[in-house]
């Protein structure tokens, strides 16, 4: 089993020690010229060997070597492009093990809630939107957050109606599993007081009168969200444009899409043939409950063979477990804290799903699992275990997606598994939601175990870092900032939001780049600087490794280089 234990890399005390490890040894002084050479840097390779260099060089689309300044200006030749760096630092690209790409792209032009401190923030920007897009058929819009609705952590469609009582408002949570209506949009969507719940959601209905309060769960947000206006193909091409331009300028070069982005291969192919991807997409097929079907199959076989390449890879299948703990939709061993009547439940039949999990690592297919209580996780491993017991695989690296909080006793089976914690900082960050809505519904105990992403790799596991963007920014600085500090930006908790849990600057870095190469079986062409991987690279304002962790969130991206092409170059 292949595992990576969490690594302290020294820091450059003295560059030139560290060049012994150049490629030139074996090379004659006749070499083939570099397209790019960066030079006069500190370069952070994530290659737990030789972490540090000075210099680099680029060679149709790869590294062409690695080392000092001198060993690799031997490969300047008839217009090689030298960049000079002053000292600045080089990182490999940055890659996101958990986006919804297209969604996050056209939220882009929706309204952001992001960041409001209360309701009323969020009236006034649906108030100054409405204004300002007149002519547009609903108000669309994402990133409220539960801990502005106490005690009851959910929204009513009452202040929307005040706003806005004849034109159609559909906003979801900032994590995508619970939306707020008002009734209009209620009324457009045929939803009444005796419209059932769908499978797996819930229309959050007044106790007195039945009437629906303009909340809807998980699966129920689907009966609003399929009669909004949908985006056209032009939309859409602008959606990924716009979300690029947004990755490559904070520092990602690769992206596994964990849903939304399969039904657009066609779209990512098209922007690829007019040369405008511009980063990596590793894509997963999400499969709805309640079962697995034949066509499902056939539908990711036949995707598999035409998308399975360095830009566009389909090779995983997506199942969801379970909900989120904000809303008592998480499937929990125990009842929730705050209210006990209630345990959350499991999306799919664990036998069922156990039999899909089986069948598609059978077929040599990565398996992502959403599962955030610690039921949802447990079920998760039970099943990959489950798999390669019954079809003797190896290295599958079946991944769970969030794992916000777990039973001590699973701790150690990532490891024994090899079974990658695919998690996003930014979910952990200790704001009024997690620390008065989440550690609330789950209590203390539970709460100590929250993204407990250290223990998982100091008993073998493997955890790999992402965003979940549109759920949060796609910014991957915020992430490996509060990974760092386990804090908000102002400091709170003072000593850090389960503490034990904090990373060094460059295991969050690791997190970010050769781990999570390795969540995507690509660590042998891309997540650290080595000759021969792809020249996937970035240039940073500041040194990272040497600043205040808690000014990381800071960091600007001045270079990105995907695939040996600048993508990005900061404005000077």
């Amino acid at each position: 089993m292949h595992t990576r234990k969490i690594t302290r890399f020294a820091l450059p005390i003295c560059l030139p020690l560290f060049f012994v490890f150049s490629a030139f040894a074996q090379q004659s002084a006749r070499v083939a010229p570099a397209e790019i050479i960066i030079q006069h840097a500190k370069v952070f390779t994530a290659d737990e060997k030789h972490p540090w260099a000075q210099s680099l060089a680029i060679r149709k689309g790869k590294i062409a070597a690695v080392g000092s300044d001198e060993e690799v200006t031997r490969m300047r030749g008839i217009g090689t492009k030298i960049i000079d760096a002053g000292g600045k630092v080089v990182l490999p690209g940055l890659i996101d093990c958990h986006v919804h790409f297209l969604s996050g792209g056209l939220g882009l032009t929706r309204v952001n809630l992001a960041g409001a401190k209360n309701a009323a923030e969020i009236l006034d920007r649906l108030k100054k939107y409405a204004d300002s897009h007149p002519d547009t058929p609903w108000i669309l819009g994402r990133g409220w957050t539960y801990d502005m609705f106490a005690p009851d952590a959910l929204p009513t469609k009452k202040s929307l109606d005040q706003l806005f009582p004849a034109w159609p408002v559909f906003l979801r949570a900032s994590d995508g599993h619970t939306s707020w209506a008002n009734s209009k949009a209620l009324s457009v969507a045929g939803i009444t007081k005796d419209t059932p719940n769908p499978l797996n959601g819930e229309i959050v209905r007044d106790p007195v009168t039945g009437e629906a309060t303009g909340a809807l769960k998980e699966s129920a947000s689907a009966l609003v969200d399929k009669i909004v206006p949908q985006p056209d193909h032009v939309d859409k091409l602008n959606a990924y444009r716009a979300g690029m331009r947004f990755a490559v300028a904070h520092g990602l070069t690769s992206v596994h899409s964990a849903g939304g982005d399969f039904e657009e291969l066609a779209t990512l192919d098209e922007l690829r043939n007019e040369k405008q991807l511009w980063i990596r997409f590793h894509i997963a097929y999400r499969l709805q409950p309640p079962e697995l079907r034949p066509e499902d199959l056939k539908t990711l076989e036949e995707a598999h063979k035409k998308f399975h390449d360095d830009w566009i890879d389909v090779n995983a299948v997506k199942f969801a477990l379970d909900g989120v703990i904000e809303s008592h939709t998480a499937a929990m061993l125990q009842p929730y804290s705050d209210d006990p009547s209630k345990k959350g439940s499991l999306f799919w039949d664990p036998e069922k799903y156990k039999a899909a999990v089986a069948e598609f690592d059978k077929r040599g297919f990565q398996i992502y699992t959403h599962a955030t209580g610690d039921l949802a996780v447990r079920t998760a491993l039970d099943a990959y275990e489950f798999a390669q017991q019954k079809n003797k695989s190896k290295d599958r690296r079946s991944r769970i997606e969030h794992v916000e909080t777990i039973d001590s006793a699973d701790i150690p089976r990532f490891g024994k598994l090899n079974i990658v914690a695919s998690m996003q900082p930014l979910h952990s960050y200790p704001d009024n939601d997690i620390l008065n809505v989440w550690a609330r519904n789950i209590g203390t105990d539970r709460a100590s175990r929250a993204w407990v992403w250290k223990s998982i790799a100091q008993r073998g596991g493997e955890y790999a870092f992402g965003s979940d963007w549109p759920v949060v920014t796609l910014n991957p600085w915020e992430g490996i900032r509060t990974a760092v500090t386990r804090q908000t930006t102002d400091g709170k908790p003072k000593e850090g939001f389960v503490a034990s849990q904090k990373l060094s600057v460059p295991q969050a870095v690791q997190a970010y780049t050769i781990n999570a190469a390795f969540a995507g079986h690509t660590e042998k062409f891309t997540g650290s600087i080595e000759k021969g991987k792809w020249a996937d690279v970035i240039i940073v304002d500041r040194n990272i490794f040497e600043i205040d962790p808690r000014t990381i969130d800071q960091t600007r991206v001045v270079l990105t280089i995907v695939g040996g092409k600048i993508v990005y170059e900061a404005d000077h």
